[in-house]
């Protein structure tokens, strides 16, 4: 074999079949999980000793906006911190972008992801700007990226498919030039009536394409911004099911409880899936209220409750919206764990699922988990168990992708105390 991580802990989403009442051995060749059981009676070329700790499949973000991250402060600083200033800021920003800028940032960005065992990104990119420079710079980013990070383009016409003129044939272009997923910002449009009609017109092209569909939809405060709804409908009408993802989702914290046990059903029946983004969520929503002041993040336990997929993303890093953040998707999972107040056992361990298994269910990743078959993508946490992963924001003291170890960072489990922190990752990748 090429390589067998030893006495590994798997979370318990990821784990085979058969359950293990101890750790397990992993082994890997070609790029293949090939075995999982306790004492593999096997040599391998390369050999990790997880000595008791968590091993888990990648952390997905299935929502960020690539195109953006690291711009914090170009062409100045988000002073109100608020959503619309900074879809005013990006505007600014637009006609001073160039390709390789943002080409360098993007693969940056994709160093900081792979070094936190992120393996697998779903970014939205602007389309409104007829150039498409951004869209041009990400599809050679997914190129350049492919050997080691799963990158997923979202066409996102960021100032409104119908309020921005030209944006849906730019859409339509992007998706030509190897774009994958169909976007939209329906609560944008100039009105409810024009927003429900982006959705429509949307997913009709998804359903002639043969595409899946990723809408930012209701990020706002309005509790009568209700293109969820439309979203799950025309799902149905076009038989999107399981292709179909709500993101953001705000205003179902705003909505009042009877219309909200309508609409969960009417999503769990269409197979659309949900993002929260916890740490951006809380930055924006509720910006307008005094007192009692509204946080913002949509109903996450209700709609796992429902049956329906919940997956969080990081959504923004160091950008015209945020200015903070790093890419640790563990990070992410302890902001919507407090939140959401899931601290209940199960809840903590479903929160792990939402930067693991769930949004690899909506980014569509073959051969996604820890069993014969699946793709070697891995990360060795300095942690026992998925709870005190996100507790800690347990270090990643190695990663590996398509079964080559590409980075690794000393365990520092033995000096952790409540203020623990990750280890110090020195760590950039051979791009070709």
């Amino acid at each position: 074999m090429d390589l067998i991580i030893r006495r590994a802990v798997l979370p318990r989403s990821a784990a085979p079949a058969t359950e293990f009442t101890e750790p397990v051995d992993i082994g890997i060749d070609a790029g293949r999980i090939v075995a999982v059981q306790p004492r593999l009676a096997a040599t391998a070329a390369e050999e990790i000793d997880a000595a008791g700790a968590l091993v888990t499949p990648p952390f997905v973000d299935p929502h960020f906006h690539m195109d953006a991250t690291l711009s914090y402060g170009l062409p100045r600083v988000n002073a109100s911190g608020t959503l619309l200033e900074g879809i005013a800021l990006w505007g600014e920003l637009k006609p001073e972008l160039t390709q390789q800028a943002l080409i360098d940032r993007a693969l940056d960005y994709c160093d900081w992801a792979v070094a936190r065992g992120l393996l697998a990104i779903r970014s939205h990119v602007d389309v409104c700007d007829p150039r498409l420079l951004a869209v041009e710079a990400l599809v050679e980013v997914k190129r350049r990226v492919a050997p080691y990070l799963d990158l997923q383009l979202v066409a996102f016409p960021q100032d409104g498919v119908l309020r921005s003129p030209g944006a849906f044939d730019n859409l339509k272009r992007a998706i030509s030039m190897g774009v994958d997923v169909v976007g939209g910002i329906p609560h944008f449009e100039r009105t409810m009536s024009d927003g429900a009609a982006s959705v429509r017109l949307l997913c009709e092209f998804a359903a002639e394409k043969g595409l899946r569909v990723d809408m930012h939809c209701d990020e706002s405060d309005d509790p009568m911004s209700r293109h969820i709804e439309t979203l799950a409908a025309e799902t149905h009408r076009l038989g999107l099911h399981g292709r179909v993802t709500g993101s953001h989702l705000t205003s179902m914290h705003s909505m009042d409880n009877y219309y909200v046990s309508k609409l969960l059903p009417l999503i769990r029946e269409a197979g659309v899936a949900a993002i929260a983004n916890p740490l951006i969520n809380i930055t924006l929503q509720g910006r307008s209220d005094t007192y009692p002041k509204r946080r913002g993040m949509t109903r996450v336990p209700e709609m796992m409750a429902a049956g329906i997929n919940v997956a969080f993303g990081h959504d923004c890093v160091m950008d015209p919206w945020y200015s903070l953040g790093s890419g640790d998707m563990l990070e992410v999972a302890h902001m919507g764990l407090h939140v959401a107040q899931m601290t209940g056992l199960d809840a903590m361990h479903a929160c792990f699922d939402a930067v693991t298994v769930n949004p690899a269910r909506i980014l569509g990743l073959e051969g996604y988990g820890i069993a014969p078959g699946c793709a070697a993508n891995l990360v060795v946490l300095d942690a026992r168990d998925p709870v005190e992963a996100i507790r800690l924001r347990a270090g990643r003291t190695a990663v590996v992708s398509r079964g080559k170890v590409v980075s690794r960072a000393p365990a520092a489990r033995a000096t952790l105390s409540l203020e623990g922190r990750p280890a110090h990752v020195d760590f950039k990748l051979r791009r070709g």
